[in-house]
């Protein structure tokens, strides 16, 4: 079943009206336009009505079971694992996984594990292309914040919505102190970003995917911590 996800409920009603708009008016010119020129006209606004649908689907997915393991938050290409630091969003060692996400990507930011969500911060910015080095830093971005517990004891573990070149709207459907599940919705960004993981290091038992690795939201496990925990 095509299900399409609330988040994109302007944007539709929009481009339905736009679109209806257009078949009726255009047909109306017919005695002054000829048949070729009316075809010309419509199919471009279909096929624009059509990627407009698929762009803000809402697929089901099957989210993995077991503990430790931490999930994509969005589909999309591999597109960088980093080492990062104290200097970091996670305040502490860890890895980042940035995903990169083209206009044809589902476009819905999921929950990439079990938690709390401590804090959320949106911080405006510039809209670079999220393939420019800068981009994670300058640009327009959402931060997420969650307490993970595993083994006793509580982590954090950071996950950013990114705007891109073409993305102009971050919708983030959380707030401050909700408990979240594996694979949740919680947000959007419009037409083309970024999404990036960061987990503490010593929860990385295994990066489980490599650069240029295709994604699937809610279902590709991006790492997996040791089942003995690792502390």
């Amino acid at each position: 079943m095509f299900k399409l996800t609330r988040y994109g409920l302007k944007e539709l009603v929009i481009a339905t009206v736009c679109s209806l708009a257009a078949f009726v008016v255009v047909p109306a010119c017919a005695k002054f336009l000829p048949w070729w020129a009316i075809a010309a006209i419509l199919a471009p606004v279909l096929i624009v009505y059509m990627w407009v649908l698929w762009f803000f689907r809402d697929p089901e997915r099957d989210v993995p079971r077991g503990e430790g393991l931490f999930i994509a938050p969005a589909d999309g290409r591999i597109a960088d694992i980093t080492n990062i630091g104290p200097d970091s969003e996670l305040g502490r060692d860890g890895v980042c996984i940035g995903i990169f996400m083209n206009i044809f990507n589902v476009h819905l930011s999921r929950c990439p594990v079990d938690g709390t969500v401590e804090s959320i911060d949106h911080r405006p910015g510039a809209f670079l292309d999220v393939r420019d080095p800068h981009a994670s830093e300058r640009n327009e971005s959402t931060t997420i914040r969650l307490k993970y517990e595993h083994r006793g004891a509580e982590y954090p573990v950071v996950f950013r919505q990114i705007a891109g070149l073409v993305a102009r709207r971050i919708v983030t459907d959380l707030a401050q102190g909700q408990p979240v599940t594996r694979g949740q919705r919680v947000g959007m960004i419009k037409f083309g970003s970024r999404l990036e993981l960061l987990v503490p290091a010593e929860l990385v038992s295994k990066v489980c995917v490599e650069v240029g690795q295709i994604s699937r939201g809610a279902e590709t496990v991006l790492v997996e911590s040791d089942p003995g925990g690792s502390q």
